[in-house]
Order: C-alpha cells, then sequence, then structure tokens
C-alpha cells in the first residue's frame, strides 16, 4: 500500500509525505532523507526498492519544499532578472536560464530540514501502526547528500524515534570553515584559468581548486570532471545556499562575476551568514549508531571539507561527553570508497569512477545487524576501487591515502 500527502501543518501543500507498506512486513521501518532539492520519490532506486524487497515499511518526504521553477531570462538592457531569489543555472549559459528555488522563500528555512524528517518518523510510526496493528520493532534513517545531513540529524536530535542511520555523502553543515560556502567559490572562480590552461593539472588554477579541497580532475574524451561540476552544480549551489543565508549580497554584480569573488569569511563581519549556518549545523553529538559512506572522488562536498569533518566532529562531540571513554558511546563509522563521486552516472563517462550505491545498501545491513544482533561493525575503512567491499579486515583501515587511484 502506498499513501501520499502532505503535512498539514505546512499550509502551501509542499511540504510532502510518502508511506509504502508492504503484505510482508518485517516489523521494521526506514525513513529516507531526500538529496537536493529533490521530491519524496527521489531515494526510490537507492533505497525505497532496496528495503521494500527486504519487508522494511519505507517513508520519505521532500524537506518541506518544492524543488525550483524557471524565471523568465532578463530583458536587455537588463542582465538579471528583476526576481531577487533567481540563480543562474550555469556561468556556461551566461544570462539565458535562471531558477528560483523555493527553498529560498520565507517561511522555508533549511532547519526545516531535520524537522520534517523526525515528522516523517512520527508519521509513518503511526500508519504502519494503523495497518499493522503494531508500531515498527525498529527505525532506521537513510539519505544522500542533503538527504545524508538530515541522517545525521535524526541521529543527534531524536534517538527517540531512529535506532541507527546510513548517511551517503551527507553535507557538513557548520558556522565554522570549512562549509559549502567557502569551499564552491574557489572553484568557481579558478576553474576559467583551469580550462585556459588547456585542462593541465601542474597550473595554479588546479592547485587553487585541490587546495579547496577539491580531489583531482579527471580528463575524459568529451569532457572533464571538474567541468560537469562547474556546468552544473558549483555556482548553482553556491546561490541557492547563499540566496537564504546571505540575501543581502549582490550575486551578480555588474559583470555577472556570479560566487566566484565570494568572501565567506568577509561576510561574517556585515551579514548574519555564520549565525544562519549556526541555526541547522550539525553538532556530531550522535545518540545512535550511525555510518558514513563518501567517496574520495566527490567533486561537490569534498571528503576532507564533508564526510571526514563531520567524522572529525562526531569524535570530539563524543570525546566531550562525562565518562567518556569508559561510558559507552554509539558507535560511529566511516567508510571511504576510493575513487567514488557524487554523482553516481557519471561513471558512464569516467570508467575509473566506482559506484557508491552497493556499499552504501551494505552499510545499511551491517548497521542492521549491529542494531538487532550486538554485531560488530567493520572499523572505519579506505574501500579500494576495482571490486572493493566493506571488510572487517581490511587493507586500507582510516583514511584512503590517495583521492584518486588509478
Amino acid at each position: 500500500m502506498q499513501i501520499s500527502g502532505w503535512f498539514a501543518s505546512d499550509p502551501a501543500h509542499e511540504a510532502r509525505f510518502l508511506l509504502r507498506l508492504p503484505n510482508n512486513w518485517n516489523g521494521k521501518l526506514v525513513v529516507a532523507g531526500t538529496p537536493s532539492q529533490r521530491s519524496e520519490f527521489a531515494s526510490d532506486y537507492a533505497w525505497s526498492d532496496y528495503v521494500i524487497q527486504k519487508g522494511y515499511a519505507y517513508a520519505s518526504q521532500n524537506k518541506g519544499v518544492y524543488a525550483f521553477y524557471f524565471v523568465p531570462a532578463p530583458t536587455p538592457p537588463a542582465i538579471v532578472p528583476s526576481d531577487p531569489l533567481a540563480c543562474r543555472f550555469s556561468p556556461t549559459f551566461l544570462n539565458s536560464i535562471w531558477l528560483h528555488f523555493y527553498d529560498d522563500d520565507p517561511g522555508k528555512p533549511f532547519t526545516q530540514w531535520a524537522q520534517y524528517m523526525i515528522d516523517t518518523a512520527k508519521l509513518a510510526r503511526v500508519g504502519t501502526g494503523a495497518l499493522y496493528g503494531r508500531e515498527p520493532k525498529f527505525t532506521y534513517a537513510v539519505g544522500t547528500s542533503n538527504g545524508g545531513y538530515q541522517v545525521r540529524r535524526a541521529v543527534e536530535l531524536a534517538p527517540q524515534f531512529f535506532d541507527g542511520g546510513v548517511d551517503w555523502e551527507g553535507t557538513y553543515v557548520d558556522a565554522d570553515t570549512p562549509n559549502i560556502l567557502t569551499d564552491l567559490p574557489p572553484a568557481v572562480l579558478n576553474y576559467p584559468d583551469y580550462a585556459l590552461s588547456g585542462f593541465s593539472a601542474s597550473s595554479t588554477a588546479a592547485k587553487n581548486i585541490q587546495l579547496a579541497g577539491y580531489p583531482p580532475d579527471i580528463v575524459g574524451a568529451a569532457t572533464t570532471l571538474w567541468r560537469l561540476h562547474y556546468e552544473n552544480y558549483w555556482e548553482l549551489t553556491a546561490c541557492q545556499w547563499q540566496k537564504r543565508l546571505d540575501p543581502t549580497y549582490n550575486t551578480y554584480g555588474p559583470d555577472l562575476t556570479g560566487l566566484a569573488t565570494y568572501n565567506y569569511v568577509s561576510r561574517l563581519s556585515v551579514s548574519d551568514v555564520g549565525a544562519e549556518l549556526d541555526t541547522f549545523a550539525t553538532t556530531g553529538l550522535i545518540q545512535k549508531p550511525l555510518i558514513t559512506v563518501a567517496g574520495t572522488e566527490d567533486s561537490l562536498l569534498p571528503i576532507d571539507h564533508h564526510a571526514r569533518a563531520y567524522a572529525r566532529a562526531v569524535a570530539a562531540s563524543l570525546a566531550a561527553q562525562p565518562g567518556y571513554p569508559h561510558r559507552p558511546q554509539p558507535a560511529y563509522r566511516l567508510y571511504e570508497v576510493q575513487n567514488g563521486n557524487h554523482i553516481e552516472n557519471y561513471k558512464s563517462l569516467f570508467p575509473s569512477l566506482e559506484y557508491i550505491l552497493p556499499h552504501a545498501q551494505h552499510a545499511f545491513d551491517l548497521l542492521v545487524a549491529t542494531v538487532e544482533h550486538s554485531s560488530t561493525l567493520p572499523p572505519s575503512q579506505c574501500i579500494p576501487n576495482h571490486g572493493g567491499t566493506i571488510s572487517s579486515t581490511p587493507a586500507q583501515p582510516g583514511h584512503c591515502a590517495l583521492l584518486f587511484a588509478p
């Protein structure tokens, strides 16, 4: 049985909800976060298809907001639309395609992302109880990218509703550096010079992009990995966050520079951007077992500034708790996929990339085993490319030595 609808508390009816209840219910529930600004159906392939076949009830949501709508291109001599919240789709397309993200609207703050994840768990428990006559014995959180962020907040804030989680390349949110507004602008700024260098890895521009945290570029026959991110993700993602968190900044200026020259640190003294980030920051203080799965070749959310940064936050938060290390603490693991990228289907263009999906699903099964049967999770590790898997005796415990390996 599939139930879809919206949260009645949202007068705009943008806050969508999805619940699937299988005939062969195993007594357990999976609640999915949502990547990017996508719909409640966005995790169907990665998570719903996998867990429904195992008998889990499945619930999802859309973080309380629709994705975006197209804004009419500016009419010359104007160079930007009259909509102050419009974001240019790509620097490559100059001023021809513009989007308005719904979550930059009033009444749709990023703080609601965690709340809708928790509210979905509450509602799904009621739904399972209504059909099966009992609420689930175990509830797990899963999610990718911004949905991975939702998983982290779920196990930080609501241990009464979640027994553990798997976050797949979750977005790290912190008012301190690094964060998404410190990482993306340097990549946008330096990419054109890198392209002019003939995609030279030894160019100053390439070195600057890597100094901002990014893994090496992969140059293919038709395009490069960095080029795809420059054209489709870097500026657009930065704009969406800037419009919400630092709306007084003049995004495009007189020459359409976009976010290339945005300086988060200098904006701290003239705007509320730091305080805004802090309102929905992750703390690392997990209260239930959590596994992070992330790719070393993530060119949108660089692994050292997101997955590893969150792992460091977890270690610091748990170490600061009374009774540490003698008091039992929730298990945390970081499984790094050698050559894994944020965008799975880019492997079709760059065969040296690795899929993360099978490792994330394997991590879910390992989480269930540790929650329900007290199994010990394999240690944090680097999962080798070319057929590697999560191992109880890894060849590379801890971090991968290289961000890109042949």
